[in-house]
Formats: structure tokens, sequence, C-alpha cells
């Protein structure tokens, strides 16, 4: 197979299966299918590692409420009163998005011309897949905006600092999302496509060598970015309401 071919072939989103809905078929993608196995994976650890806690944490019990401690001291100083609310989601996102970006080291590489008997794309490859986390993201600063306002407040907030700015204030939760779909798609896809090329042309030490970093430093870098973004959104949003207690 020629490299245009190769590349056609690997950028395309197969269909695994179809499931039939109100008379209608629709189709599961390979996308949809690695999202539920990161999303089986997550719940898998989580039940795992909270299982039989103990007083005095040891091994991977330590690890486990290091972090947790972590992200909830950093969600205070991000969010204050309000970390309970939204600490939860950022760090589900970031380790959602972390996994989701480094599962294709799992595939299987070619070897010696053959191809591998299965491939594990990154769903992040899929800009149906970024678009639905953007606007996950967005709506909820959208409704933090205006818990933290009052309903009222915030549409007084849009019309700030002169009227004329609706439009401008308004075009932010179109620009928001779009912004963080798009940069977490480009990146991750691009370095899906350069991983195929350096396949294609040095199969052999290449690819476990440059895996390291476009699978896993690449993946961690565009997960960390989605969700500091994602916290500057939701900090600005609900900093009103901070200021009021």
């Amino acid at each position: 197979m020629e490299l245009g071919e190769h590349l056609n072939e690997s950028l395309k989103f197969v269909t695994v299966f179809s499931l039939k809905l109100f008379g209608r078929e629709i189709p599961v993608t390979e996308t949809v299918v690695v999202t539920w196995i990161v999303m089986a994976i997550l719940i898998a650890a989580s039940l795992l590692l909270t299982r039989n806690l103990k007083p005095i944490p040891r091994g991977a019990q330590c690890i486990l409420e290091s972090a947790v401690e972590f992200l909830n001291r950093f969600s205070r100083q991000q969010f204050g009163s309000r970390a309970g609310v939204y600490g939860p989601y950022v760090g589900t996102v970031f380790l959602f998005l972390l996994l989701a970006n480094i599962i294709p080291v799992l595939s299987p590489i070619m070897v010696f011309g053959r191809e591998p008997p299965f491939t594990i794309k990154p769903p992040a490859r899929d800009i149906n897949f970024t678009a639905a986390l953007a606007l996950l993201s967005i709506l909820l600063v959208l409704i933090g905006g205006i818990r933290a306002r009052g309903l009222k407040g915030w549409g007084k907030h849009l019309l700030s600092p002169v009227p004329m700015m609706l439009p401008f204030n308004l075009l932010e939760y179109v620009i928001r999302p779009l912004s963080l779909c798009l940069r977490l798609f480009g990146n991750i896809l691009g370095g899906f496509i350069i991983m195929l090329l350096i396949e294609s042309v040095a199969p052999i030490i290449a690819p476990p060598v440059l895996s390291l970093y476009f699978d896993f430093l690449d993946g961690l870098i565009q997960a960390l970015v989605f969700t500091f973004l994602t916290i500057l959104f939701i900090a600005e949003a609900v900093e009103v309401e901070e200021a009021k207690n």
C-alpha cells in the first residue's frame, strides 16, 4: 500500500458496529469504542484504588490520597468555596483526556511491512470528540456564571462595560469552545499523522522511541492545556460569587 493510501485509510473513522434505536441504525465508530474503553479503565481503577481504604495509608493509597489532596488544594485556590463543585469535574476531565491521549501506545505497530492485527487511535483526532468535551466545559462555565451572578446579574454582565458590547460578550461563548475544540483536535491529529509517517518510513526502531513524545509527553501537554483553560474560564465565571463572601 502506498503512503498516501495508508494515510487515507488510517484517517478514516471505521464503524465497528451499529445500534438500532427507534427503527434507525446508529453507527458506533472506533472513536466511541475507544472512549468506552477509557471510561471502563477509569471506573475500574477508581473502584480498585478506593477499595479497602485504611486509616493509615500505605502504598497505592498514599499516592492516591496525595493526588486527591493536591487536586483539592488547587481547586480551593481557583474556585474558593465552590471547589467541591468544580474540582471533581476538572480532575476527571484531566484523567480522561490523559488516558485517551496515551492509549495508542497499546496499539501494535507494523513489523516487516505487515499490518498490525488492530490499531488503537486517539479519540481526540475526531473533532466530534473534542467538540463534545469543549461544549461540556463551556456549559459548566455558563451555569457557573449564572449561579454566581444570578440570572439578572449575568444579563447585566453581558452588557458591560457598555451595552454595545453585548454581541462581543455573547461571541465569547462561541469562540471559547471553538478554541478548546480546535486546539486539542489539531495537536492530537498532527501528532497522529506524524507517527503514521514515521511508522511508514522507519517501522522498526523510530516509532517506539518517538512514541514517548507524541503519545506520552504531547498527550500529557494537551490534557494539561485543555484542563488549565477550562479552569481559567470557570474561575473567571465564579469569581463574583467569591467576592461577595
